[in-house]
């Protein structure tokens, strides 16, 4: 035959125990509190008594204050034990929360990890890389065109009127002194930078190419 009443969650066993347990000792604080009356009020009758020369009742009452403190005292180290076993419950009812929110967040995982698909993963980080460096290298180029672009625009004109200025603060004549530079040359330098500037981008070109 099965067993016909459900079985409680450990935390309601624990409450109902811890319950219990502060019932007893405030049941045994009433009992103590009650015990110290009845010694001082031993004391004050023997003294009392001492003083008629009652010595009979003087002994009668000594046993029952021996007896009253040692009462207080068993109480007294009831209450101690009690409040120790209160305590190792709320411990148990501590380490029984634990496990609780442990086993929560282990589930929480294993559905977290059955859901992560870990190739499509690794296909989005190796697209995001390439995606990346594409735009690397395309903020490369758009830097490199506009570089070109901000060095010719007015930069002749602004290097002729700081070398006009310099001169005439030397007091030469431009026109004069200045001799002429071999146009040859300069144009052959001109025709190695364009075609330094041609590789570069070509290359860039190459490299997104391959990205692709």
């Amino acid at each position: 035959m099965g067993n016909v009443f459900s079985q409680k969650p450990l935390k309601e066993i624990v409450r109902e125990n811890q319950r219990m347990l502060k019932k007893s000792i405030r049941e045994l604080e009433k009992e103590i509190r009650t015990l110290e009356t009845n010694e001082k009020k031993l004391i004050a009758d023997i003294k009392k008594h001492a003083k008629l020369n009652q010595m009979g009742a003087v002994k009668i009452m000594a046993k029952d204050l021996v007896r009253t403190r040692n009462y207080i005292t068993r109480f007294i180290e009831m209450k101690t034990h009690l409040n120790a076993v209160s305590l190792k419950m709320q411990t148990i009812k501590s380490h029984d929360a634990m496990a609780t929110a442990m086993k929560g967040v282990t589930k929480a995982l294993t559905q977290m990890n059955k859901k992560i698909n870990l190739p499509g993963l690794q296909k989005i980080m190796a697209e995001f890389m390439k995606e990346n460096e594409k735009a690397d290298i395309t903020a490369e180029m758009i830097g490199d065109t506009l570089d070109d672009a901000m060095e010719e625009e007015g930069s002749a004109e602004e290097e002729d009127l700081i070398v006009g200025q310099v001169l005439d603060e030397l007091g030469v004549n431009m026109s004069q002194e200045t001799p002429s530079a071999p146009i040859g040359n300069v144009g052959k330098q001109e025709a190695k930078a364009d075609e330094a500037q041609e590789s570069a981008v070509s290359d860039l070109e190459a490299r997104l190419q391959k990205l692709k």
